[in-house]
């Protein structure tokens, strides 16, 4: 499949770079400073198991998203209007958009601006960007989205590349789960520079898992 990721920073980097080290044709659409990195030198994908440098495509050119059969939209909230303005002359009529972003309406206002699909998601993944075009993975990495007549064959083209997805028929409940637990870990952890696990303790972890948090 031929993937876009708009608003390749962190989340964005992350995915693309695991679906382009699968073999998917993988367009970011970036920053420049990343932009320019990735050409150069490929994306440098830095994770737990393994570092390595991926070859894909950058642009800073929304009108880069031409062609792709899935866009995965991970523009922070503020810019998700603008940002689904500036890709809708260019997506393919066909093509299915994933809201990777924080909050629990973003899906609700990509699709008032798009003709095409648009599938909340739910993103579990710890990861930052350490430098132009090197992405640094933390932990986790599974994705939860709605139910599609494409959300199968993305499951099984998302599992090809390491990443876990599940289909769910309650992603609004999984957005809203998602956004109290940041509600009430993301100070905390700001303040003491402590990630959730050790903030919680070990009974958080297998908690997290059973709720898909």
């Amino acid at each position: 499949m031929k993937f876009a990721i708009m608003g390749a920073g962190a989340v964005g980097c992350y995915y693309g770079g695991m679906l382009a080290r699968a073999g998917h044709e993988v367009m970011l659409i970036a920053r420049p400073q990343h932009v320019e990195a990735v050409q150069q030198h490929g994306l440098l994908l830095d994770t737990q198991t393994f570092t390595e440098h991926v070859a894909l495509q950058a642009s800073s050119d929304p009108a880069a998203v031409r062609g792709a059969q899935c866009v995965l939209f991970c523009v922070k909230s503020t810019d998700t209007e603008s940002a689904a303005t500036a890709i809708a002359p260019h997506l393919d009529a066909d093509a299915v958009v994933l809201s990777l972003q924080n909050g629990v309406d973003n899906a609700e206002r990509v699709q008032a601006v798009l003709a095409q699909s648009v599938l909340p998601t739910v993103v579990y993944v710890a990861t930052g960007m350490a430098g132009p075009g090197h992405v640094k993975h933390n932990g986790r990495g599974e994705l939860v989205i709605g139910p599609s007549l494409r959300s199968e064959a993305l499951v099984a083209e998302f599992a090809r590349a390491g990443v876990p997805v599940q289909i769910s028929d309650n992603v609004a409940g999984a957005l809203w789960l998602k956004l109290i637990i940041n509600c009430a870990y993301n100070a905390l952890s700001a303040i003491t520079q402590l990630p959730y696990g050790r903030l919680a303790g070990p009974g958080y972890r297998s908690r997290d898992a059973r709720r898909g948090g």
